[in-house]
């Protein structure tokens, strides 16, 4: 896109992480901004902030997995905004982290609720808002581990592929439209996700927290670099350190890439104990069942 200014931005996820960092940076470039998030109070916070940065804003409190709220939503932000939409960025998600045998079906209904059928449902609800846009731009954030399967988020690994794979069927029915997309993938930044997850692993859960707090990227600057790839027009936008090489691994060698990346996991995490408590639980199973 060749500016934001005063273009109207809806950005899903808004109250924290990346989608606030997106947030203030559409504002320091003079968006209108549509803020959604399912804690109205930290939205609201945000609010405070993009309109001390001088944006005009409302703010949306929605469950993104919640289709008839997300397809209601587009006329209350009209109601402001008017009804083009020229930046939709679908930032909302959550993790769980546990073994595919651990989670359960509700924790997978879960995560494809917020992680996958959260971007389907704000694509497919500010479609026409897009489309009546004289340039518009779709931002999809995938992950890291949307190029890369680890240990331990086999559902959020899934919904972050499928949120990939549509951004790039939509790169070509978009193509030589006034449409655009951009599909983003962090690596470590510091953000509450890992925080406010659902975890098999107390224990592991804390080591994630204080590993992304200290080497992982800040959400201000994620936001900044994301936005600044929407207006220099990038498909792909990598975010914190490895998740290009992590990119470049994975195409060169699919299988193996895959270990060794899910190896590093589990050494910079300290997961070596529980891959341990992992395979006598596997053991003690495969005796229960007569193997």
């Amino acid at each position: 896109m060749k500016t934001l200014k005063d273009r109207t931005a809806v950005v899903t996820g808004a109250a924290s992480g990346i989608g606030r960092g997106i947030a203030l940076e559409l504002a320091r470039r003079g968006s209108r901004l549509a803020l959604t998030d399912i804690s109205a109070e930290l939205l609201e916070g945000v609010a405070e902030e993009a309109r001390g940065l001088g944006a005009t804003v409302s703010t949306h409190v929605v469950d993104v997995s919640d289709r008839a709220a997300m397809l209601a939503l587009p006329a209350a932000i009209a109601e402001v905004h008017g009804p083009a939409v020229h930046v939709l960025v679908n930032n909302a998600g959550i993790s769980i982290d546990g073994t595919f045998e651990e989670q359960t079906l509700e924790d997978w209904d879960r995560m494809l609720g917020v992680n996958l059928w959260g971007v389907v449902h704000g694509c497919k609800a500010f479609w026409d808002g897009l489309m009546v846009a004289d340039q518009a731009w779709i931002v999809n954030i995938s992950s890291v581990f949307g190029i890369v399967g680890p240990p331990g988020q086999s559902s959020y690994a899934a919904a972050k592929y499928a949120v990939r794979g549509l951004s790039e069927s939509l790169w070509e029915e978009t193509a030589d439209t006034h449409i655009g997309v951009t599909v983003v993938h962090p690596a470590g930044v510091d953000t509450s996700i890992v925080a406010n997850s659902k975890s098999y692993a107390p224990d592991h859960k804390e080591r994630m927290i204080k590993q992304f707090s200290k080497a992982g990227m800040s959400a201000e600057k994620a936001g900044t670099l994301i936005v600044a790839g929407v207006l220099s027009g990038k498909k792909r936008v990598f975010i914190a350190k490895g998740s290009r090489t992590i990119d470049r691994l994975k195409r060169l060698f699919p299988v193996l890439a895959n270990r060794w990346i899910g190896e590093e996991i589990i050494k910079q995490l300290r997961m070596q104990d529980r891959k341990q408590r992992q395979l006598e639980d596997y053991r003690a199973r495969r005796r229960e069942l007569g193997h």
